[in-house]
């Protein structure tokens, strides 16, 4: 081994993040192209987990260390979202890191996932929603989390309960999205008022603030109901619920047995 390969692999071993994803791109961006990626290789200092992705060799690196490379060397604006960036920040009913659970992405309607992230096996079934949530795809109400030693972009709960409501009931069930915000006692007024206000989701808006008046959040007194668009007409999330007429909006009974149709997708 050439003293020049020998520097290389340990300036990227140094600049790497344990526990992540270096693309092909950024591993040119550090000098290392295509033969000797091909060296480390077969040197088993790298394997490849995808076309275009490496892993370090006895590092098993879950999805957070894929987004990380996503987020950070792809540029592509993806971040986690949902239940998974509720999770992340301790609220958990119902809602684990184990194998075979959900983990939610959320992007602008444009952005895709790369396929080697697509392909591979993460221990956790992908749900990835492509969607304009917000006015001009806003980043309002986006955070760093510290995963070992790196970080990802997720949403605060604020963000993240919105995001969550939008896929009722299609993705997610209205009873579960109760049990999650009856825990979200500490909400800040200021940002859910700015994110309720850029909200596009006429469905999500009506049932955030169907269950923070109903489950009586502290924060919900200190919102201005009147700058909200809250939309025409009806919207009814499940059959057989009950109508408030306050917000407009049919909600499912709380009893996990109602079967849940998607009427209005905004």
């Amino acid at each position: 081994m050439s003293s020049d390969i020998g520097t290389k692999i340990n300036h990227l071993l140094k600049t790497w993040p344990v526990g992540t994803i270096a693309t092909a791109s950024w591993l040119e961006s550090q000098g290392v192209y295509h033969q000797l990626v091909a060296h480390y290789e077969h040197s088993a200092w790298i394997k490849r987990i995808g076309h275009g992705a490496f892993a370090r060799d006895g590092d098993e690196v879950e999805w957070k260390g894929a987004l990380f490379a996503i987020q950070t060397q792809l540029n592509l604006p993806i971040i986690a979202g949902g239940k998974t960036a509720l999770e992340l920040q301790g609220v958990s009913h119902f809602v684990s890191s184990g194998s075979g659970n959900f983990v939610y992405l959320f992007g602008t309607p444009r952005s895709r996932l790369p396929t080697w992230f697509q392909q591979h096996d993460w221990k956790a079934k992908i749900h990835f929603a492509p969607m304009n949530l917000f006015l001009d795809n806003t980043a309002l109400g986006i955070t760093d989390k510290i995963i070992g030693k790196f970080s990802i972009k997720l949403s605060t709960r604020e963000r993240a309960i919105l995001e969550l409501l939008s896929l009722v009931p299609k993705s997610q069930e209205f009873d579960e999205a109760k049990l999650l915000f009856e825990g979200l006692r500490t909400l800040r007024p200021d940002l859910l008022q700015q994110l309720l206000e850029k909200c596009n989701s006429i469905k999500a808006k009506r049932i955030f603030l169907h269950l923070a008046d109903t489950t009586n959040q502290p924060w919900f007194k200190d919102l201005d109901l009147a700058k909200i668009d809250l939309g025409k007409g009806k919207r009814m999330i499940g059959k057989g619920g009950s109508f408030d007429s306050k917000y407009n909006i049919s909600v499912p009974k709380v009893s996990g047995g109602e079967n849940q149709t998607e009427v209005d997708g905004a």
